[in-house]
C-alpha cells in the first residue's frame, strides 16, 4: 500500500529477495504446512518478499514451477480492525469466478504458530503492474484503454450481487459513511505522532456533511491503477489485488478513492488534474467519472467534494498509521515510513480545501 515503483514492471522483475531484514519468513515451518495442506505443494520451496508496501507482507512462492502469493499480517502490535487478512481471503474467495477479475484463492492458515502471523495463499498472477497513473511507458492512444478498463472493472465490481457471493455478513448494509468517518477518526488519534490542523477541521466537518445517499455495494477500500495485473499485451485486468480494506460500502466512496490521483501530486509527478490534457491519453476527472456514471447508469454525482474529502481524509489516516509502525519498526518496508508524514498533511490539506469548496 501506498507504494510508488516504476511504471510497467510485474513484481518479478524487480530484485526482492528475502533477507534477514526484511521481514523474514520461517521457511522450514512454512514448507511443512504447506506439505500437509496443499495438495499441489512440491519441494523445495522459494520465498521471496515483494519490495515495497506498507500494510501487509507479501512474497512469492515457488513451488515444483508453480507460483503463489502469501500474504500476512505484520508483526508487533496492530490496531483492532486493521490487516485482516482472514477477510482479503473471504472475499477473493466470493469474488473468485464472478465478473471481477481475482487471483485464484488457494489456503488461509489462522494457526499464528506456523510463520507467526495469520496468512493466506493466492495463485500468482502474471501481467503488467503500472505503478505510475501517467503510464510513461505507454502512447497517448494506449493510455486511454487502460483507464476504461479500470473504471469498466470498478463499475462491474459495484454491480455485484454480493448476498449471492455469499457475501451478505462482510459488512453493515446502510450508514456508510457514519461508521467510517468515526472509525478513520479513531484510528487517526491512535496513530497520531504530531498536530495537523486540516486533519482537526475534516474531522469536525465531514460528519456535518453527509449526502442524504445510502447505497451499499461491495467496495474494494484501495481501488488504483497499481493494484491491479494487466494482460501483458492487452488493456484487460486479469486480477484485482490488496482487498484489505474491503467491505460493504457506498460505491461512490471507491470512486472519489480512484479519483485522488487527479488532485494529490506523486513523489516524480504532478496531479493528475495538470496532466490530463488533450492529447495525454489521459482523461480529464470529469471524463472519467462521466465513464463510470455510464457503466453504472447513472446521469451524474452530487455532492462530489464530500466524497473526495473524506477519501483524502480516510487515506491520510491510513497512512498516518504507516508512520506510526515505522516510528514502531514494524511496517513492512521500515525505512521509508517515517518519511509518509508529508503524505498525510498533503492528503489532509487537499481534503479540507475541497471541503471548503464543497
Amino acid at each position: 500500500m501506498c507504494a510508488a515503483f516504476r511504471d510497467n514492471v510485474t513484481p518479478m522483475e524487480r530484485p526482492e529477495l528475502l533477507s534477514s531484514h526484511a521481514l523474514p519468513i520461517d521457511v522450514p515451518a512454512l514448507t511443512a504446512y504447506l506439505r500437509n495442506n496443499l495438495p499441489e505443494f512440491q519441494e523445495p520451496l522459494e520465498v521471496q518478499k515483494f519490495a515495497g508496501g506498507q500494510s501487509n507482507p507479501t512474497y512469492k512462492l515457488t513451488s515444483g514451477g508453480r507460483a503463489f502469493v502469501l500474504r500476512k499480517k505484520p508483526p508487533g502490535a496492530l490496531l483492532k480492525t486493521a490487516h485482516m487478512v482472514d477477510r482479503e481471503f473471504k472475499v477473493t474467495s466470493g469474488l473468485y469466478g464472478s465478473g471481477v477479475p481475482v487471483a485464484r484463492p488457494v489456503l488461509f492458515c489462522a494457526d499464528t504458530t506456523v510463520i507467526g502471523t495469520e496468512f493466506f495463499l493466492m495463485e500468482y498472477v502474471a501481467g503488467r503492474i503500472f505503478w505510475d497513473p501517467t503510464l510513461p511507458s505507454l502512447t497517448a492512444a494506449e493510455r486511454g484503454p487502460i483507464y476504461d478498463e479500470q473504471v469498466r472493472v470498478l463499475a462491474e465490481l459495484h454491480k455485484v450481487d454480493y448476498v449471492a457471493r455469499g457475501l451478505a455478513d462482510y459488512g453493515k448494509a446502510g450508514n456508510y459513511f457514519a461508521r467510517q468517518i468515526k472509525r478513520w477518526t479513531e484510528q487517526y488519534v491512535a496513530a497520531s505522532t504530531e498536530p495537523v490542523e486540516a486533519m482537526d477541521s475534516l474531522m469536525r466537518w465531514l460528519p456535518e456533511h453527509m449526502p442524504s445517499s445510502d447505497i451499499t455495494t461491495l467496495v474494494h477500500g484501495d481501488y488504483r491503477l497499481d493494484n491491479m495485473v494487466f494482460h501483458p499485451e492487452q488493456p484487460r485486468v486479469l486480477a484485482v489485488l490488496d482487498w484489505e480494506l474491503s467491505t460493504l460500502g457506498h460505491p461512490l466512496a471507491d470512486l472519489a478513492y480512484n479519483c485522488m490521483p487527479y488532485h494529490l501530486a506523486g513523489p516524480d509527478r504532478p496531479a493528475l488534474n495538470e496532466l490530463a490534457v488533450p492529447g495525454s491519453g489521459i482523461p480529464t476527472e470529469a471524463e472519467y467519472v462521466a465513464a463510470y456514471c455510464k457503466h453504472t447508469g447513472q446521469t451524474a454525482i452530487e455532492h462530489f467534494e464530500f466524497y473526495l474529502a473524506f477519501s483524502l481524509f480516510r487515506y491520510a489516516s491510513i497512512v498516518q498509521g504507516v508512520v506510526k509502525r515505522g516510528l514502531s519498526g514494524n511496517a513492512s518496508s521500515g525505512a521509508e515510513a517515517v518519511t509518509y508524514r508529508q503524505r498525510v498533511i498533503a492528503a489532509a490539506t487537499k481534503g479540507w480545501q475541497l471541503a471548503q469548496r464543497a
